[in-house]
C-alpha cells in the first residue's frame, strides 16, 4: 500500500477485471515501484493498443527476468533489434503451447543467418515449416553457438508487426464440419473451460467434431493443425487451439471468460481479434456463467445455417 492506505494495485485489478482498462491504466501506475505493478500496467496498455509502452513493461515479467538469470550458458547478449544479417539467434520458448504459437509470427522477418527455436515438444514437428531449426525442450542441445538469444515473447518489442497472415499451415486429413474444443489444462486456469454439460451440447450439434487429442487421437499441435485445416469453423476456448486456429487463419470463435480476458484477445469494433483477423470473440458477461455463451453460439449457428 501507499502512504494514504490505498492499494493502487488492488484498484487496478478491480478495475480490470470489470473491463475498466483506462481506469486501471491509471491505478497500476500510481503503484508502479512494485514489478507485479509494472507487468500489470504493461499487459494493460497492451491490451489498450498502446504496443510501445506495453511491450517495454511486458518485458519486466518473471519468465524473461528468470530467462535473463539463466542465459549466461549461452555465452551471447540478449537480442534487442539489432541487425541480424548475418547473425545466429537463439529463441528462448517460454509459457505455454498458445504463447509459442502467438511469437511464432515474428520468425519468419528477423532477417538472422539462422535462427534456432528452443520450443515445446509437441510444436516441434509444426514449427519445422517456419525458417527456424526447432529444439524440443527440456531436452534443447545447440550445435551452434548464438550471436543473440531473446526470449519469444519479447520478439514483438522489437520486430514490425508481420502482415503475412496465415502463417501456419497444414494439410487437411477432412473435409467440413465443426472443430470443438471446449476445455484446456485444469492448471492454472480451471475458469477457462466449459462446464461438461455445456460442451457436450456443443459437441451435440450437427457436424460437431471434437478437437480434444483424447478424441482425435492427435499427438502434438501438428496433428491438430490437420484436422483443423479442413473444417469450416472452430468453436474453442482460449487455450492453444484458438491460437493455432488464428494463425491458419481458420474461421473461429473463441470463448473469452470473466474476468481477466487475456490480454491478447483485443478486439476492434467488428468483434473480432487484432492478432488473429480470423476470430470472432465471444465474451462472458458474469465470471462463470457459461450458460449464455453457449446459448449465443448455438443461436448464431442457426442463423449461419450450421446448427440444424
Amino acid at each position: 500500500m501507499t502512504r494514504t492506505g490505498v492499494d493502487h494495485f488492488a484498484l487496478g485489478q478491480a478495475h480490470r477485471a470489470a473491463g475498466r482498462l483506462d481506469e486501471a491504466a491509471a491505478e497500476y501506475s500510481q503503484a508502479i515501484h512494485r514489478a507485479d505493478a509494472r507487468v500489470a500496467l504493461g499487459e494493460t496498455y497492451l491490451a489498450l493498443g498502446k504496443f510501445g509502452a506495453g511491450w517495454a513493461l511486458f518485458d519486466e515479467r518473471p519468465g524473461r527476468l528468470a530467462a535473463l538469470a539463466a542465459s549466461s550458458w549461452l555465452q551471447a547478449p540478449e537480442w534487442k533489434g539489432e541487425d541480424l544479417t548475418g547473425k545466429r539467434l537463439f529463441v528462448w520458448g517460454e509459457q505455454g503451447h498458445g504463447d509459442e504459437i502467438f511469437a511464432a509470427r515474428y520468425l519468419s522477418d528477423l532477417g538472422a543467418a539462422a535462427v534456432d527455436f528452443s520450443c515445446l515438444p509437441a510444436l516441434a514437428r509444426l514449427f519445422s515449416q517456419l525458417p527456424v531449426t526447432p529444439w524440443p525442450r527440456p531436452a534443447t542441445m545447440l550445435v551452434h553457438r548464438p550471436d543473440y538469444w531473446i526470449p519469444s515473447m519479447s520478439l514483438a518489442r522489437w520486430c514490425a508487426v508481420p502482415q503475412a497472415m496465415p502463417y501456419l499451415v497444414a494439410p487437411p486429413r477432412s473435409h467440413g464440419g465443426i472443430g470443438i474444443m471446449w476445455r484446456g489444462n485444469a492448471l492454472p486456469y480451471p475458469w477457462r473451460s466449459l462446464p461438461p454439460q455445456l460442451g457436450a451440447e456443443l459437441l451435440a450439434l450437427p457436424a460437431a467434431r471434437s478437437l480434444d487429442p483424447e478424441d482425435t487421437g492427435a499427438t502434438d499441435f501438428l496433428d491438430t493443425a490437420e484436422f483443423i485445416a479442413g473444417l469450416d469453423l472452430v468453436i474453442t476456448i482460449d487455450t492453444g487451439v484458438a491460437h493455432l486456429a488464428g494463425a491458419m487463419g481458420k474461421p473461429t470463435w473463441v470463448l473469452l471468460p470473466t474476468p481477466f480476458p487475456d490480454w491478447r484477445w483485443r478486439e476492434g469494433e467488428s468483434g473480432f481479434s487484432l492478432h488473429y483477423p480470423s476470430i470472432k470473440l465471444i465474451r462472458q458477461a458474469w465470471p462463470g456463467d457459461w450458460a449464455p455463451v453457449v446459448e449465443d453460439v448455438c443461436a448464431r449457428l442457426r442463423a449461419d445455417g450450421l446448427a440444424g
